[in-house]
């Protein structure tokens, strides 16, 4: 009885391993390119992951405006400026902000009052860069490196703990909205 238990268990391992082969061969096998385009939509948008668009992040947005699904005119965070670089990038029409979408807002970031959270852990469940660190029943902070200011973190909150406060432009924060471009290096004549 024990060694046909075994056995059944030895075939179901092998069959687990041959099934997780398979499967594996067949994601890299049939892998969908990324589509550049989309790439260069992305490196635009300013990664927030807030959802102001109606969509579920940057990269849905950017799929959705490669697609011609969606207007280059409804990322608050990517504001005006954003707006600008997409139209250049795909030749169309600038359009101002969609206001159905939210208004252009300054950078801005989380901060949590430790002294009133109970740790509840709904807030890091709500934010979408997994800025937020604590466990249940302690205290919960922001790491604001990590922080896009999106406030999705604030409406869940059940004793109103959560501030957003606006960041001024320093060194380390200007360059948020800009995409990081490489700079290559130039040989000077001697």
């Amino acid at each position: 009885m024990l060694l046909a238990f075994v056995l059944a268990l030895g075939i179901m391992a092998a069959l687990a391993l041959l099934l997780g082969a398979v499967l594996g061969w067949a994601a890299i096998r049939y892998k969908v390119d990324e589509d550049p385009l989309v790439d260069k939509i992305d490196a635009i948008l300013p990664q927030t992951q807030c959802g102001q668009c109606g969509f579920p992040g940057c990269k849905p947005y950017a799929t959705a405006i490669a697609g011609d699904e969606a207007d280059i005119n409804r990322c608050p965070p990517g504001g005006e400026d954003g707006i600008r670089k997409l139209a250049d990038l795909l030749g169309k029409e600038f359009k101002p902000l969609n206001a159905e979408n939210g208004e252009e807002k300054p950078k801005s970031l989380a901060v949590v009052d430790e002294a009133v959270c109970i740790g509840c852990t709904l807030c890091v469940q709500a934010c979408p860069v997994d800025a937020i660190v604590g466990a249940a029943k302690h205290v919960h902070t922001v790491v604001s490196s990590e922080c896009t200011g999106c406030e999705l973190c604030v409406a869940p909150c059940p004793v109103d703990c959560i501030d957003i406060v606006p960041v001024g432009e320093t060194v380390t924060s200007w360059k948020w909205r800009y995409p990081v471009i490489p700079l290559t290096p130039v040989k000077v004549a001697a």
